[in-house]
């Protein structure tokens, strides 16, 4: 491995600064009214680069930068990791009375759901607990800061998706409420799932005339009122097609809201009371484990972080890297304590491990792991770096198994179907306004894998035109590996910059 891993640095070491491009690349830029100074690629076929074009230059990834997380996650914390959610307690319990706060400990457990809070509560009563006679104590102190998402601007103009969840150690349902919408010509009836304790539903919504499938365009950004006597109500607004049936999910409950409701909810469908009230704290070292929950293994949350292109699950990661190592036992264990930042950790966790493999992280920016972010830059070199050591990873298999399959599966299902890449390529997809990416594995004609890394970077990337650049670069590189064609006479193909000459 470590022979491996001084070849792919050398190689990588050695990209020149100017060369060209396959006509075929030249031909889709030009097609596409992309400059090629907007776009990084770079193709690796064992020692050979095939292709290198502003290979050094740092770029707006978008989502695969969480090639970057979940590689350096599968090598950092191993594939046994496992996220933890525990119930714990300095009271004794006495005559079914628990005569002490009862703490909820945080742990990353990126799993949690109502069925698994249920379960624990359960737990409880099982033991013979019936009352709770302090407080419930909500600990986040895992992540430092414990909720960042306070007080930070939204991402988009669209803060209630899931896609735009920022995590803490101890969220759960990644706070989401499943809305189901059905409307007849006159009435917009409205269904909520999970139900949480004085919290209900309603609308301001208009009903119109349009097409159910587009109910979309109507809706408007949801709130969520909390009267004088503690009761929530979600409303929504907007318009809503008559005789239309559709579901969202939205994030408008704050997470102690939503956390506390859906517990005492749940406490008391299995009969059990609570005196307290709920309040954010610490877990006691003489804090008595209850009850846990504990998550999948990492390979399998990486799979559902790469395949979908899971924000929230991904930035979990990240945070994850600067918190937490691995325990064969219990999954995972806090680090020790120190006065950093959880992302200060973190970033240093990714570079450490890209160091160790001999890639330089100059350029890098990290803001969440994730990709979702207007800052975040790596450059085609870095990427193709962590590619390569993937291949020569001991998880490589679990890794290359969480990439979507183009054609077939997760964010590249719709792509390239008429490809030689089709069934056979494992790429990660990455896109905002702005940006368009992939980063993964191509097969070529004659089986050689590839690892190939394609970035654009413009307002040009609208209406697909970045992802026919990308298209153009995968298809082509599953194409190539026969025998070499000669150039038509008289061709020069443009010289554009920081390229490598493509074979």
């Amino acid at each position: 491995m470590l022979r491996r891993l001084a070849l792919a640095a050398a190689l990588l070491a050695s990209l020149p600064a100017y060369a060209q491009l396959p006509d075929t690349l030249n031909q889709a830029l030009a097609a596409n009214g992309i400059p090629a100074d907007a776009v990084g690629m770079l193709v690796l076929r064992g020692n050979e680069v095939v292709v290198a074009h502003n290979a050094n230059q740092a770029m707006a990834p978008a989502s695969t930068m969480k090639v970057v997380t979940t590689m350096v996650g599968l090598e950092q914390l191993g594939p046994v990791f496992r996220g933890r959610t525990e119930l714990r307690s300095s009271g004794e319990v006495k005559n079914g009375v628990l005569k002490g706060d009862l703490i909820v400990r945080g742990g990353a457990d990126m799993d949690l759901s109502g069925e698994a809070l249920e379960n624990l509560l359960r737990a409880l009563r099982y033991q013979g607990i019936r009352k709770i006679a302090g407080d419930i104590v909500f600990d986040r102190e895992l992540f430092n800061p414990a909720r960042s998402d306070i007080g930070l601007a939204p991402f988009d103009e669209s803060p209630e998706a899931y896609y735009n969840v920022i995590p803490d150690a101890l969220l759960i349902n990644k706070n989401m409420l499943q809305i189901d919408m059905r409307s007849s010509g006159k009435k917009l009836k409205l269904e909520m799932q999970p139900a949480l304790d004085r919290v209900s539903i309603t609308s301001d919504m208009r009903l119109i005339d349009g097409d159910c499938a587009k109910w979309e365009d109507g809706w408007k950004l949801p709130e969520a009122l909390t009267d004088k006597a503690g009761r929530i109500k979600v409303v929504l607004h907007g318009t809503f097609p008559r005789n239309c049936i559709a579901s969202n999910s939205i994030n408008v409950v704050d997470r102690n809201d939503y956390l506390d409701r859906l517990l005492r909810l749940k406490w008391k469908q299995l009969g059990g009371t609570i005196s307290g009230q709920t309040v954010e704290g610490h877990t006691p070292a003489d804090a008595a484990l209850l009850a846990s929950h504990v998550s999948r293994s990492l390979p399998e949350l990486v799979r559902d972080i790469n395949k979908p292109s899971d924000n929230t699950l991904a930035r979990t990661v990240f945070l994850s890297l600067g918190s937490l190592e691995s325990d064969p036992v219990l999954g995972s264990h806090p680090l020790p304590a120190v006065q950093q930042t959880t992302f200060v950790r973190s970033d240093q966790a990714v570079r450490g491990w890209m160091r160790a493999h001999q890639i330089d992280d100059t350029g890098l920016v990290l803001e969440n792991g994730s990709g979702l972010s207007r800052i975040e830059r790596i450059t085609p070199r870095q990427m193709g770096g962590i590619l390569e050591a993937g291949l020569s990873s001991n998880w490589a298999p679990e890794f290359q198994s969480s990439l979507p399959i183009v054609a077939v599966d997760g964010t590249m299902r719709k792509r390239l179907k008429d490809s030689p890449a089709a069934s056979r390529a494992r790429l990660k997809t990455g896109s905002l306004h702005d940006v368009a990416a992939l980063a993964g594995y191509v097969p070529d004609a004659n089986g050689k894998l590839c690892v190939v890394v394609g970035m654009v970077n413009t307002d040009l990337v609208a209406h697909g035109k970045g992802r026919a650049v990308l298209d153009a670069l995968v298809d082509w590189v599953a194409r190539s590996g026969g025998p070499v064609q000669q150039p038509v006479a008289g061709s020069q193909p443009a010289q554009t910059g920081n390229q490598q000459v493509a074979k």
